[in-house]
């Protein structure tokens, strides 16, 4: 099993920047793959991006488009710990965000059920 606890959620400007983490503990070595997704009220969850490895690598990085370009992921595999630096943010940025683990397979790694492992969500709010 792994657990993932998000934090770093709150209430911004529009144009405004914010970083969201995401604590991996547990089973860690059984996932290949961490991603953010959204989930905006009365609309369905989102693939926002993802970050992949293997071996020693880093990581590999993709985007949704609606958030390339103003949204990275970066990780710190010392700590297992995955961030979204969230730039020039916009109102239609407004949602709950969930951090996902999992060994997804090609075709499934922008959709839910390629992860497996979700943390509980932390809350985005952008005023224009």
């Amino acid at each position: 099993q792994v657990q993932l606890v998000e934090s770093g959620g709150g209430s911004v400007q529009a144009g405004a920047s914010l970083r969201l983490s995401c604590a991996a503990s547990g089973s860690t070595s059984s996932t290949h793959a961490m991603a953010w997704f959204r989930q905006a009220p009365g609309k369905e969850r989102e693939f926002v991006g993802n970050i992949r490895w293997s071996g020693g690598s880093y990581g590999n990085t993709y985007y949704a488009a609606s958030v390339k370009g103003r949204f990275s992921i970066s990780r710190d595999r010392a700590t297992s710990t995955i961030y979204l630096q969230m730039n020039a943010l916009e109102a239609e940025d407004t949602a709950v965000y969930y951090c996902a683990a999992g060994r997804p397979i090609t075709s499934s790694m922008t959709t839910m059920g390629g992860y497996p492992y979700w943390g509980q969500g932390t809350q985005v709010t952008v005023s224009s």
